[in-house]
Formats: structure tokens, sequence, C-alpha cells
């Protein structure tokens, strides 16, 4: 963005900044000289000497030589007894600086919660903006004070869509500063991914331009098929200014995202949501039928024995029983958290937050701005699905739901149950091939003599030893997630 769109950079006074230098032995000044250094080291007895006792008194009410006020300071290092102080002795809560910004600003560049509400309960204007248009919400989300901006949206109203002078929404700077959690929060309050700043620019836009994964993957995830196609005045859609930039992995996804969206009406219903669970499922029906024809009812070997007929039933037994498990972990549910979306309005969703319960640990990744809720630790948003997943490892294409804590235990049991039924039927067919008398002619090899005699068994065999190397991928995987 422009370095006309910049917010203002505040000095920020650091309490024991010469503690360090003074425990060597070096005499350091006094830093507390006057009401502004005073508010700035929330020194309140010292404030108070210099407003009441001392000779005539210091005006909370006049800007030092940078036209910065004692309040201002107060708020930025969040020292709300001294604020009150302040405001109570005559100093103008919406008092502005040269750049019109007020201690409201201040305290959101420190997410000083606490000297907020003493701000705004003494009638600090919320929405008060300065020289570039920024309100607090603006100066929130700049410097990532995510816990600030939901407290004043939450509870004061703030207008988190307000747009400053160049039409950019605190979604907007979000984006641009690649705050995801400060992202999460505002699309759990709905707001709005196509707006379009004087630039043409989207959030998403913005998220291109700064190279942020993160922010990128929030958005296209959260958002439409409109926001991939809007351009810049420029011309250029986000897929196509990441390519020119040379973003591959911002390209990937954008590409993939536009895909998706293109084929939603066939994708993401009932074709969808079966996924590939019928192609395994027919799959291991074909394996068992060339199993019982090819290998244990063939008339082209010779006469099984009771051992092996005793192994192969085992294997049939063990595929049998893996479909009934391959049924149950493809239907149950994988632990599907309850959402809170039917009929709430978000701001009242918001307000529910409690960032004191046991559920929130203090990550705003636990924020699901689909589902609108605070989801446990370890649970995520499967964007398969559209649903959060307590305790969730992946989804599985092939069994056509996630695993998650439900069925976790399923599916592992039936990874293993798979690998066993493979194992037994490759052993079953290889003692049958193997232990086949066979003539072969001068110029006629072993591998081309079962091709051609038992082109069945062979078969089976091929996709046996594969759907065991899958099963056996699966399983390692899993094991060490």
């Amino acid at each position: 963005m422009s370095s006309s769109s910049r917010v203002v950079e505040i000095e920020v006074v650091v309490a024991d900044g010469g503690a360090r230098k003074a425990a060597e032995g070096e005499k350091q000044p006094d830093p507390v000289v006057n009401v502004y250094s005073a508010a700035a080291y929330g020194d309140l007895e010292r404030l108070r000497r210099f407003v009441e006792l001392d000779g005539g008194g210091a005006s909370l009410a006049v800007p030092d030589g940078n036209g910065y006020h004692a309040l201002q300071w107060a708020a930025l290092n969040n020292y709300p007894h001294v604020a009150l102080y302040i405001i109570e002795h005559g100093g103008d809560v919406n008092a502005e600086d040269n750049s019109q910004q007020t201690a409201l600003h201040w305290a959101a560049v420190r997410g000083a919660t606490a000297t907020a509400d003493v701000l705004l309960e003494n009638g600090a204007r919320l929405e008060a903006a300065d020289v570039n248009g920024y309100r607090a919400v603006h100066v929130a989300v700049q410097y990532g004070q995510t816990t600030f901006l939901h407290h004043i949206v939450s509870k004061y109203g703030a207008d988190f869509e307000a747009l400053d002078n160049d039409g950019r929404s605190s979604l907007h700077w979000a984006a641009y500063k690649g705050n995801a959690d400060t992202i999460r929060l505002l699309l759990f309050m709905d707001a709005n991914q196509v707006r379009q700043d004087k630039n043409g620019c989207t959030p998403l836009h913005w998220a291109v331009i700064r190279g942020s994964l993160e922010v990128c993957t929030l958005l296209v995830h959260a958002g439409t098929k409109q926001e991939l196609t809007l351009r810049d005045r420029g011309g250029f859609t986000p897929l196509q200014l990441a390519a020119d930039k040379g973003q591959r992995h911002l390209s990937n996804i954008l590409s993939n995202a536009t895909k998706v969206s293109f084929g939603d009406k066939y994708c993401s219903g009932r074709l969808g949501k079966v996924g590939y669970a019928p192609i395994l499922f027919s799959y291991l029906v074909i394996l068992m039928i060339l199993f019982l024809k090819s290998i244990v009812f063939a008339s082209d070997f010779s006469r099984i024995t009771a051992a092996v007929g005793l192994w192969s039933w085992a294997a049939i037994s063990l595929a049998l029983a893996s479909q009934v498990v391959f049924y149950r972990v493809s239907r149950n549910t994988p632990g599907y958290i309850k959402t809170n979306t039917e009929g709430l309005d978000p701001k009242e969703l918001l307000m529910g937050i409690d960032l004191s319960s046991s559920t929130f640990t203090g990550s705003w990744s636990q924020l699901c701005p689909t589902c609108k809720i605070v989801r446990p630790v370890r649970s995520k948003h499967c964007p398969i699905c559209k649903q959060c997943v307590e305790q969730f490892d992946h989804h599985c294409p092939w069994i056509s739901n996630c695993v998650g804590k439900r069925n976790k235990w399923d599916f592992l049991v039936f990874l293993c149950m798979g690998i066993a039924t493979t194992l037994l039927g490759a052993a079953v067919g290889f003692h049958r091939l193997w232990t086949e008398p066979i003539i072969l002619s001068s110029s006629e090899s072993w591998t081309h003599f079962m091709v051609t005699k038992h082109p069945g068994a062979v078969l089976f065999m091929f996709m046996d030893i594969f759907l065991l190397t899958g099963a056996l991928i699966l399983t390692v995987a899993q094991a060490v997630m």
C-alpha cells in the first residue's frame, strides 16, 4: 500500500529503558520530568504533583511539543488509572494530535482494552477518524491486536466494515498485514470479502500481493467464486496477480479453488459427498470374486489342499469383515461439532464467545468463521465436509469421510484388516501359482506361461499387491501422525 496509507508510527516509551545503565553505575537523568512522561510511565503520584501541587499546576489539556497529549501516552502504555485521572482533571478524552489521532487510536496500537474501556465510558468517540480515515478498528488490525478488535466490536459495536480514505476496510488491512487471526475474527463476523478499494483490490488481492499463504487459504475457503474472478484496476484477478509475481504455491491454491468453484454444482452435491468410496468398494468386490473364481475354485489349477483351503476361507472371512468395518468408518460421524449458524446474527455469536472459558485457550485459530463456533483444541474445519471435526486427522477420499475422534480407531482397524486380508490373499495366490505343475517350451518363460495359462490369477495378484501397497502406506502415515 502507498506510503500515504500507512498508519502513523507512534513512539513507544519503555518503562525500564535506563535500568540497565543505572545498574552499571551510570547515573541516569530522571525520565519523568513533566505530565507527558509521567503519563507515559504510569507514575500517578508524580503526575498528581505536576498537576495539583507544583506552583501553577500543569494543564492536562495542552499537547507537548510534538502535538501529543498526556492522555495518548497513558493510553498507549495501558495505564487506565492514569487515563481516568487525566480525564477527571481536565484532559479532553477526544483530544487529537497533529494527525487527528485520539487516545483511542493509541490504545489500539498496544491492544490496551482496559484503557479503552475508560476512554469509551467517559465519552470517547468510537468512530473517530484520523487524517487517513483510520478508525480504532483499522489501527487495531494494522498492529495485529485481535483481542482489542473483538472487544470494541462485541462490547461497543464498533463498525468493522468502516472504510478509510482509500476505501479499505479492516479486512483489507488484515489481509495486507498477513494477520491470520484477525482474518478469522473478521470472517467470523461476516466481513465483506468482495469489497474493492480505490485500486480495485479485494482483501484477496492484498493477501496475494503480500504473498501470505495462510491468509489466502483462509479467504479462499471462506469465500465464493466471485472473489476469485474480480479484477483490480490493472485488470488482474488474484490468480493472475499471483502468477505475475511468480508465487507458485499461491497460484496452485487459487487455480484449484477456481476449478472447484466452477464445478460446485457437480462436486458439492451428492457426487461430492460420495467421493471414492464406491470405487474402493467395487475394487474390493472384484478382488473377492477374482480370488474365489481364479484362485480357490479355478478349474485350471490342481485340486486345492485342506490347509490352503483353510487359509483361503480365512482370507474371505477377513475380507467380509473388512467390508463391514469399511461401511462403519464411511458412514459413522467422525466427530462433527454442532454449528451455531442457525438463525443467529454474527454479532450475537461474537458476543457469545467467552474468552475466559476452558474451551478457548487463547488461540484465535480455534475460531471457525464457517461454523461460527469456538472449537476445542485439535479440532479443525474440513473444507470438503464443510464442518468442524473433533481431533481432526485428515479427510480420506477413499472412505468419503473425515478421520476424527469417533472413527479414527475404526479407520486404523480397517487398514490393519485390509493388510491382513491382502497378505493372506497374496500368500494363497502365490502358493497356487508356484506349486502348479508346468511344462515350459524352450523359448517360454515361467511368467509368460502363468500370464497365458492363468490370467485371472495373475490379475488378482497384481490387484492384491497394489491394494496391499496402498494400505501399508496409509497405515504408516496414520501411525506417525
